[in-house]
């Protein structure tokens, strides 16, 4: 058994948020196994392997070298926003363990995004690092665009990309940015600005959109002919699920939030294939969503994904999971 598979009963015995932050201080001063390189292109950027960390677990970017060391090729730090918010009150954190579950109604919290990027220039890992972009809760529903242009400004000399959040179920309204008027003009003011910002910075910095699993079809389409039209780099599918299919009756499963975990994982690569098959090629996805194993990752590169990101399978499994993906997706 591995070493984390010994630690996680007692981790497992602590608060689930208690045990988030222990479990990052202790990531910083471990080791890790070697991963098998799997180089790969995608956005235009090279990738040592096509496994990533995906975003929450470091809201505030203060633990980039220990993801960096566990062998990741990309990580994706924040969500950040321009303003410092606590986020939703305690508790926000829920396990469902007999499903391989979380539930979470962080609601964005974190140091605001000058502390944000002060930890950024104190990490010493150089590899490629995504930025994911929130608003703040206290930002009326009107001026959301506002904060995005703030957010995409202020981190894009340091990102390698930048991901566009609309699809994080505990920021009310924010979810309706995925809406076709509201959307559009998200993206082409983000497009427009980015342009301007290649100019200043002397590099293309790739935008990916992060979209929600509670989608219908004509949703998926009109948001893969938003991204087309704009000329957004990726799609991250998916965020995670208001539903609770699949934890029906079982302890925490009424707790409000966004639920992840093996219970999304088809209702994730369902969406995936779908904005996939209307991308047409034109933009790279992004898997997340329900990745527990190899086989996980696999079927969602199969479902049409360039790259796929862990966050719940890393708490269920551990740092092991990162290079299990990694064979898998080289496999297929």
């Amino acid at each position: 058994m591995s070493l984390y598979g010994l630690a996680r009963p007692l981790l497992f015995a602590l608060d689930p948020e208690t045990a988030h932050r222990l479990t990052l201080r202790l990531s910083d001063f471990l080791s890790y196994p070697a991963v098998p390189p799997a180089p790969c292109a995608v956005m235009g950027l090279h990738f040592p392997n096509p496994v990533g960390l995906a975003a929450g677990l470091d809201k505030n970017a203060e633990h980039i070298d220990a993801f960096g060391r566990m062998g990741f090729g990309f990580v994706e730090v924040g969500t950040v926003t321009p303003r410092p918010q606590p986020g939703n009150p305690r508790p926000r954190l829920f396990r469902i363990a007999e499903r391989q579950a979380i539930i979470n109604r962080f609601g964005f919290n974190n140091v605001g995004v000058d502390e944000f990027l002060r930890n950024v220039g104190r990490a010493s890992w150089k590899g490629i690092l995504g930025i994911n972009i929130g608003k703040n809760a206290a930002t009326p529903a009107e001026r959301a665009v506002d904060d995005y242009v703030i957010g995409l400004e202020k981190v894009y000399a340091a990102a390698s990309y930048v991901t566009v959040n609309i699809s994080s179920p505990n920021t009310k309204n924010l979810r309706n940015l995925q809406e076709d008027d509201q959307l559009n003009g998200l993206l082409r003011t983000l497009s427009e600005l980015r342009a301007r910002l290649m100019d200043k910075h002397g590099r293309r910095v790739p935008l990916a959109l992060k979209i929600a699993p509670d989608l219908e079809d004509p949703q998926i389409q009109s948001i893969a002919d938003a991204v087309r039209r704009h000329g957004i780099d990726a799609v991250i599918a998916t965020n995670t699920t208001t539903g609770r299919e699949g934890v029906e009756g079982l302890p925490n499963a009424a707790e409000a939030g966004g639920l992840s975990g093996a219970p999304i994982t088809r209702k994730s690569t369902a969406v995936l294939k779908k904005i996939h098959a209307c991308l047409q090629g034109e933009a790279a996805v992004i898997g997340a969503g329900g990745i527990m194993s190899g086989a996980d990752a696999a079927g969602k590169r199969v479902a049409g994904a360039s790259l796929v990101q862990l966050y719940s399978g890393l708490i269920y499994r551990g740092p092991e999971l990162v290079s299990e993906c990694v064979s898998a997706f080289r496999a297929k």
